[in-house]
This record gives structure tokens, C-alpha cells and sequence, in this order.
């Protein structure tokens, strides 16, 4: 039998030959999109294994080994926007262990770069970058070290007396190969991997695979719908119903079997597309890390055309009712209010962490608390949407007296299924969308304001809170060297108020005072600043008239922030005791030119390597990137649900006129017009469209509101215009996706086609 069906299948003249090879398109887009899915999250994980050597200073880490120690002192810089990675190693002798990626441990003078770092410094004017790298470039590191070929990593060698004072600096005996049990703020938190990986992983399976799958179990079914006038005609001549079902999973199998195998071929030509998109917001990949296991390779070579069997056996369950086959069809049981009820427990999944006050304490327990939510919530959509169809189609039947209008709902309400399978995936889409959008816009609104003004975005600082004082006074020469730079307006230097002078003043500048309390109670002493210094950067604030030294609330420059119009008061301290004093800040406005800030921060970055010289825009790098990330995901989440579900929904208007072609011929005999038809089919898919579309949107708000608050205590914050535009362009390219198909109903409804047999 099987035999059979194989040569029946390919040899039912164009017309067959036509139908699968439309189905193994269908499928080969889905499989390749598929396949390029499961290679993304494989290389996410390789990635941020590569990285584990970075976390080699964790002090959770107990491995030790009987090697001589290294001195070890991650820490971070920029240049230009960019974020850069260095690793200070100091051998202490011979067996000191080697990071990977590097033949042996560079000595003093000398440092490792990755190719683009290295890049980088040759085409950068000293000046700017090169100069914050002592010595020589004796080397780059290798892919084992990098996450991606746009790493900017730098690991110098030093002596062990240049590293011990260094924050953060430890001596370690192994370099790790295996995330830290605990990081807290040790670990080099430059990777997505972790909780973060899992998070995305989840978020990447949940909005691609689902509606892949769905484009796929819908390319199938076009290939039994089409056929079940011949497999009646078969039951008519004696087939029996196990026959039937044989010959028409054979059928779809070899389709899907087809293209799944096209389905590869389409993935390695999108593997090195694929290599160079972002997905996590910061870097490429390296084309080997898009890999794929053997038990996914298996999973789509054997599930794809099993499941295209399981789809064609269950669209004939009408057809092997018996040997009148088509003529017979069992009108299925109307959809039940139960189908509710996984909707409403995704909701409900969610908002308990809400109602409770609590969310998990770890990544890895918030993840598994809340993507079971979204996951069910998704589900409930698409169990729910029959029964949410047939609702409408009977709402819309009790005030309408068209005739197309009253055909339309007739037949939803009598067969919601298929009216809702037509507009799944869009549904889904649409879920997906509304969900990422909200989320991440919510984020971005929250944390996404970069601090500082036009003014304090040209400053470059270096010293900070909690550290120790820069110098016990700041080198002439260095002043000089400053102020000699091209672009720079003004400097002032920030001196520690060891003695307590002056009085603390407009302390609502700190980030974490009361903006509704007129004082800050704590007692920290102000920095103190020369007024001729703070003339030199008025974004800062402004002395009294007759001062020559301010008291002024060290986070005024800290957190570089702008406040030009706050007055601070005066210090009963002179201007040659400040001097004297130890400094705590050094703060350069510059005209805002990259070439200006990069090479003050050079300058900086040579005088206190144990202070990073920072701007505005650094401190919010690391948080841009991450957001970047996520805006990063949700493009690509975009960009291909939506084009997906596209192409289900054209599938499955196809399918669904494929599959009445017969009754629609019936009527066209009897006189209906081919207008009202083609009204009847815009009616059919375009009803179940907005009205489940529109929960579907409801409930991602929902749900993402839910997520928000529970998570980040955020309230969820409307989506810009953007987000609305999209989606009404995603409902008018529907519908002009289901007004495309309507001009196949008059080819398909001729005299033939209303013919029993």
C-alpha cells in the first residue's frame, strides 16, 4: 500500500505534481526558519561559554591547583560608544596558569587583543586609544576566548605590584572553565548567559518555533484538503478507510519529507545571514557556532513529515465516515465554553505573582515562574479561538441581514475551527508582537533616559564614590596635558573634605534622596571645589558672589548629572589649603568631540589605571546594550512571525477554498452571483481575523502588564505610534493576502466542480 501511494502521488499529473511541490515550499521555509531558530540558541550557549573565563576572579570559585599563582584584575573601558573588555595578568613564575586563546602570558609591557580590538587601535590615532595599552601588541587572542568576532578584549601584562591595588585584583591558581556557583558583582557580567540565556532561549522557542509549527501543520493540511474528492472516490470503489488514511499520510509524508530536506539546504544558505544578526543586541557570531545538535537535526528530519502525516490523517476523519465519503461529512460539535479555561489559567498563572507580593528570588526560578504563563496564555489562544469564534459569528448573525453576511456567519458558527485555523497564526503573531513591544517599551521607558543634558554629555570624569581618593594632589603636568587638548573647556578638580568643611547643600541632587524632602539628612560632607574650577564647568552649578572655594554635593559631579542653575554655598577654606587636600574627581568639559573626550580619557586612564575615566553615554553602554538586546530580539521576533504568519494565513485560505469548492459550485449554479461568494469568503476569514485579533492584543497587554508588575514593579506603559502602525499595516496586508485568494474561487467553482464522484 505504501508503494502504492508513493506512485499515486507522483503520478497524478501536473495538477499533483503542482500541489506537492507547493507543500514542500511551504514546508522548506518553515523548516529553514526552524532550523535557523535551534542554530541562534545553540550559538547564544556557545557564546557565553567562551566567556566563562572572564569570571575567573569570582571569589565563589574553590578550584585551586598546585601552579604558581597569577594575579588577576578584570575591568572595563571605552572608546567612542564601544565597550572594552581588559584583563590586567601579573605571573608570579613559570606554571602560572595561561586564559585561553593565548599561547603564553604576555610580560610586562606587552598585551593580547582580539582581532577587532586590534583593528581598532591601528586605526585610531594613538593619542585617542593606543596609549591606555602599555608596550607592545605581541599577540592576538584567539576565537576559544572570544564571544564573537567583534570582541574588544585586551589582556596586558604587568607585575604583581602594579595588580595587588587594584579593586577587585585576586591571585588565582586556575582560570574557569564553568560558571561561578555565585557572582553578586564579581563575575564579568559582559554575556547574556545564565538566567539571561535561559530567558531568551525560552522567549526565542515560545515566538518562533510555536508559529513555525503552525505554518507547517497548515502547509500539510492543504495537500489532504484538495484531495478529498479523489480519496471519496476511492471509498467508493472499495477502499477502506485505513487505505485512505495510508495513502494520504504517504502523500503529505513525501511532501514534508521533501521539504524538510529543501528545508536544509534553505538553512545553510541563511547560516551565514543568520551569523551576523545580533541576536542578543551586541555582537555577531562566529559562523561555527551556528551548529545544530544531533537530536534537533533528528527531531525535524523524522517530526516534520510524521507530523505532516498526522495532519493529513486528521483532516480526513470526515472523508472515512464512509464510502460516500464527501457527500456525507459529519458536521463537528460546536466548541464548548471550556476551551476558556487554559486562557484564563495562563492569566491567572500570572497575576498570582502579583497578588502574592512575590516573585522568585533567582533568574532560573522567575523564568520558570513566569514563561510557563506566557506559554499556556499562547495556548489558550488558539484553543480558545474556535469557541471566541463561533460567539462572534453568532452575535454578528443576529444583526445582520445581508446575504453574504448571513452565509458568512452560518458557516463560522456551524464550523468555527476552521474559520479560526485560517487566522491562528496571526493570532499568535499578533500575541507576540503586542507582548514584546509592551515589555521592552516599558523597559526602555523606565530605564532607557540616559542621564546628563547636552552640556554634560561632553564631560569626562574620572574618581568616584566609594574609591580611594585619585592623588594626594594632581600633577601639574597632567593639568597641563588636559588643558592642552583640542576641544577642551574647562576642568575642574574635586577635592575630599577629609575636615568636614562647609554644610551640605541641595542634596536632592543625589539619585537616592527624597525629591519631596527639602534636605537630606545624612550627614556625608561636600566635596570641595575652587570657584575658578567650577566657572570652568558651569553645567555643575554656580558659586556666590566673593567665594573662592564651593562646598558643592559630590554626586553634583558623580553622577554627571547637569544642574547649572543650583547655587552652592561658600567654604571657609582657602584656595592653597583645597590644593593641598586629596583629590576625588577630576572633572573635563569637553566641546563634545570624540577626538577631544577619547584622548582626555586617555590622558586620564594613563595617570590612575585604577580609575576608569568614564562620560554620560559609558554609564548607560551597558545598560543601552542590553536594552539593545531585547529591541533586538523583538525585531527579529517581528520580522519573522509576522511573514509567517502571512503565509499560513494564504495557506489556509487556499486550503479552505480548495476544501468547498464543491458546495460554492452548488450555489454558483444556482444562481448566486460570484460577488456575493467572494464577499462570503472575505466575510468568513476577515471575522474571525479582528474579532480574535483584538482579544489576542487584549490579552498580550494583559498578560504583560501582569509580568511587569510582578517583576520590575513597573506599570505597563501604552506603546508608541509605531507599534499601533504596525499593526494596522499587519491587518491590511491580511486582508489584501485574503483579496489575492479570491480571484482562484471562480477557476475553482466551475460546473465540474459540483459533480459527485
Amino acid at each position: 500500500m505504501i508503494a502504492f501511494a508513493l506512485r499515486l502521488a507522483v503520478s497524478g499529473g501536473r495538477e499533483a505534481v503542482a500541489r506537492l511541490v507547493m507543500i514542500a515550499a511551504a514546508v522548506a521555509i518553515g523548516v529553514g526558519l526552524l532550523l535557523s531558530t535551534f542554530a541562534s540558541m545553540n550559538a547564544v550557549e556557545r557564546t557565553n561559554q567562551r566567556q566563562v573565563w572572564l569570571d575567573t576572579g569570582a571569589a565563589s570559585r574553590t578550584e585551586r591547583a598546585s601552579v604558581d599563582p597569577l594575579w588577576w584584575w578584570p575591568h572595563g573601558d571605552y572608546y567612542d560608544g564601544k565597550s572594552l573588555t581588559e584583563v590586567d595578568v601579573a605571573a608570579t613564575g613559570p606554571t602560572s596558569p595561561v586564559p585561553p586563546g593565548l599561547t603564553h602570558l604576555p610580560a610586562p609591557g606587552e598585551y593580547y587583543a582580539s582581532p577587532a580590538l586590534a583593528k581598532l587601535i591601528r586605526d585610531t590615532p594613538a593619542g585617542r586609544l593606543g596609549d591606555r595599552f602599555p608596550g607592545r601588541l605581541t599577540g592576538t587572542i584567539g576565537d576559544a576566548a572570544l564571544a564573537s568576532p567583534d570582541s574588544l578584549i585586551a589582556v596586558i601584562g604587568r607585575t604583581p605590584a602594579q595588580i595587588k591595588g587594584a579593586p577587585g585584583a585576586r591571585a588565582v591558581t586556575t582560570i574557569a572553565s564553568t560558571q561561578p556557583p555565585t557572582c553578586d558583582n564579581e563575575c564579568w557580567d559582559n554575556a547574556i548567559r545564565g538566567d539571561a540565556l535561559t530567558l531568551i532561549s525560552s522567549v526565542v522557542a515560545g515566538a518562533l518555533i510555536f508559529p513555525v509549527l503552525i505554518f507547517i501543520a497548515t502547509a500539510t493540511r492543504l495537500s489532504a484538503a484538495t484531495r478529498e474528492q479523489r480519496y471519496a472516490a476511492m471509498r467508493l470503489v472499495g477502499a477502506t478507510p485505513r487505505q485512505v488514511s495510508v495513502i494520504s499520510a504517504v502523500e503529505s509524508a513525501l511532501a514534508a519529507a521533501a521539504g524538510t530536506v529543501v528545508g536544509f539546504g534553505l538553512y545553510a544558505a541563511l547560516r551565514p545571514l543568520v551569523a551576523t544578526i545580533p541576536l542578543t543586541g551586541q555582537q555577531r557570531f562566529f559562523l561555527s557556532d551556528l551548529t545544530l545538535s544531533t537530536p534537533q537535526t533528528l527531531g525535524v528530519v523524522v517530526g516534520v513529515p510524521v507530523a505532516a502525516a498526522i495532519a493529513a490523517r486528521l483532516a480526513l476523519r470526515r472523508v472515512a465516515v464512509s464510502p460516500l465519503g464527501v457527500t456525507r461529512r459529519v458536521t463537528p460539535r460546536p466548541p464548548r465554553a471550556w476551551r476558556l479555561i487554559p486562557l484564563l489559567a495562563g492569566l491567572a498563572e500570572l497575576a498570582y505573582f502579583v497578588f502574592v507580593g512575590r516573585r522568585p528570588a533567582t533568574g532560573n526560578g522567575q523564568t520558570a515562574a513566569y514563561l510557563p504563563g506566557f506559554l499556556v496564555v499562547m495556548l489558550g489562544l488558539v484553543i480558545a479561538g474556535p469557541w471566541l469564534t463561533m460567539i462572534v459569528a453568532r452575535a454578528v448573525a443576529r444583526r445582520t441581514r445581508r446575504p453574504a453576511a448571513l452565509i458568512a456567519v452560518r458557516r463560522l458558527a456551524a464550523d468555527p475551527k476552521a474559520g479560526f485555523r485560517a487566522v491562528s497564526g496571526l493570532v499568535l503573531a499578533l500575541f507576540v508582537t503586542t507582548a514584546t513591544v509592551s515589555i521592552i517599551g516599558t523597559i526602555n521607558d523606565h530605564r532607557g533616559t540616559l542621564g546628563g543634558d547636552r552640556q554634560s554629555r561632553t564631560v569626562v570624569a574620572a574618581g568616584g564614590d566609594g574609591e580611594a581618593p585619585l592623588a594626594g594632589a594632581i600633577p601639574t603636568r597632567l593639568l597641563t596635558e588636559v588643558r592642552a587638548v583640542p576641544g577642551v573647556r574647562g576642568v575642574a578638580v574635586v577635592h575630599a573634605n577629609p575636615d568636614g568643611v562647609g554644610t551640605v547643600a541641595n542634596r536632592r541632587v543625589h539619585p537616592g534622596a527624597d525629591p519631596h524632602q527639602p534636605t537630606d539628612p545624612r550627614p556625608d560632607a561636600p566635596a570641595l571645589v575652587t570657584c575658578s574650577d567650577l566657572a570652568q564647568t558651569p553645567m555643575v552649578g554656580r558659586c556666590p558672589a566673593g567665594a573662592g572655594v564651593t562646598a558643592v554635593d559630590f554626586y553634583a559631579f558623580n553622577s554627571l548629572q547637569s544642574h547649572p542653575n543650583l547655587p552652592w554655598p561658600a567654604a571657609a577654606i582657602s584656595t592653597a589649603a583645597v590644593a593641598k587636600l586629596p583629590v576625588q574627581l577630576v572633572y573635563v568639559a569637553t566641546d563634545g568631540s570624540t577626538a577631544a573626550m577619547e584622548r582626555v580619557r586617555t590622558l586620564l586612564t594613563i595617570a590612575y589605571p585604577h580609575h576608569q575615566a568614564r562620560t554620560v553615554d559609558d554609564w548607560g553602554t551597558g545598560l543601552q546594550q542590553e536594552l539593545a538586546g531585547w529591541r533586538q530580539l523583538a525585531d527579529v521576533v517581528l520580522l519573522t512571525t509576522l511573514p509567517i504568519a502571512g503565509c499560513s494565513l494564504a495557506v489556509s485560505v487556499v486550503a479552505g477554498l480548495s476544501d468547498r469548492r464543491r458546495p460554492f459550485a452548488l450555489l454558483r449554479l444556482t444562481g448566486a452571483p460570484l460577488r456575493l461568494l467572494q464577499r462570503v469568503i472575505g466575510l468568513e476569514s476577515t471575522l474571525p481575523l479582528l474579532a480574535v485579533a483584538a482579544i489576542s492584543i487584549g490579552t498580550a497587554f494583559a498578560a504583560s502588564a501582569l509580568f511587569l508588575k510582578s517583576q520590575m514593579r513597573y506599570d505597563l506603559v501604552s506603546p508608541g505610534a509605531a507599534y499601533y502602525v504596525l499593526v494596522a499595516l499587519g491587518l491590511v496586508a491580511s486582508l489584501g493576502i485574503i483579496a489575492s485568494t479570491l480571484p482562484l474561487l471562480k477557476r475553482i467553482t466551475g460546473p465540474e466542480a459540483a459533480r459527485n464522484g
